[in-house]
């Protein structure tokens, strides 16, 4: 099929097949192929033609206008584990150990920290004394979306006794200078553990408990990427959250 809109603005600039052709250095053939025949040429040589004829790209070749390719991997993602289970605890506070600026903790209960860190209270107060901004935000036990979370788990009222529980491991920390405890009440669709640049997500599964779901470590890279996202997203919960 001839491209009709190519040959309607080759003709408004007194473009011929030659001359187009040397100007984006072609052969003319070519050119009268992309015409007459509808073909289209390489992305690199159509910018250059539709520049030269004062023309978008995309209007004379609406081939081109394909989706940016989606990238295998973020830039951001460092390891992706299958589940919360596969990620040694030694991970978690070796990543908190260095933190200076920030240490983020969104859960429900999460006890599984204190249960194989009994010092995870003590590096938290370690952080806030050299001037670490800590945050952990636990479930509210008493919360709509805790007691829906348990039936999806099939965990029954499990997973409230468990958000007392946690709420209990943090409760030496509450007043400690440069620490700050809330509980929450959202839909928790990722647990975060973060340390300045780097986050822990710990993706939700319905109907799947949160040990069995899969884990990604991030590393912040610049503006906007992925760990903003989840970063956002903790600020967002923060601020509808309670001090403990």
């Amino acid at each position: 099929m001839p491209n009709e809109r190519l040959r309607a603005a080759m003709a408004a600039g007194g473009w011929t097949y030659a001359t187009l052709a040397d100007t984006v250095e072609v052969d003319p053939k070519s050119v009268e192929r992309w015409v007459n025949l509808g073909r289209t040429p390489r992305r690199a040589t159509a910018v250059a033609a539709a520049e030269t004829l004062g023309e978008d790209v995309h209007a004379l070749w609406p081939a081109l206008r394909q989706a940016r390719p989606a990238r295998a991997v973020s830039p951001e993602l460092v390891a992706l584990y299958d589940q919360r289970a596969d990620v040694p605890v030694s991970a978690i506070v070796d990543m908190l150990k260095p933190a200076r600026e920030h240490i983020d903790v969104l859960v429900y209960a999460a006890v599984f920290l204190h249960e194989a860190y009994p010092r995870l209270n003590d590096l938290l107060r370690e952080r806030a004394a050299e001037g670490c901004a800590v945050r952990i935000a636990v479930g509210d036990s008493e919360s709509e979306n805790i007691r829906q979370r348990g039936e999806e788990e099939r965990f029954g009222h499990g997973i409230e006794s468990r958000c007392r529980l946690a709420l209990m491991h943090y409760r030496s920390l509450v007043g400690v200078a440069g620490i700050e405890v809330r509980t929450h009440a959202t839909t928790l669709y990722n647990s975060i553990y973060r340390a300045d640049d780097q986050a822990l997500v710990n993706a939700h599964v319905w109907g799947v408990n949160a040990f069995a779901a899969p884990v990604w470590h991030l590393r912040r890279s610049g503006k906007g990427g992925m760990f903003d996202t989840y970063a956002d997203s903790f600020n967002a919960v923060w601020e509808t959250a309670r001090p403990a």
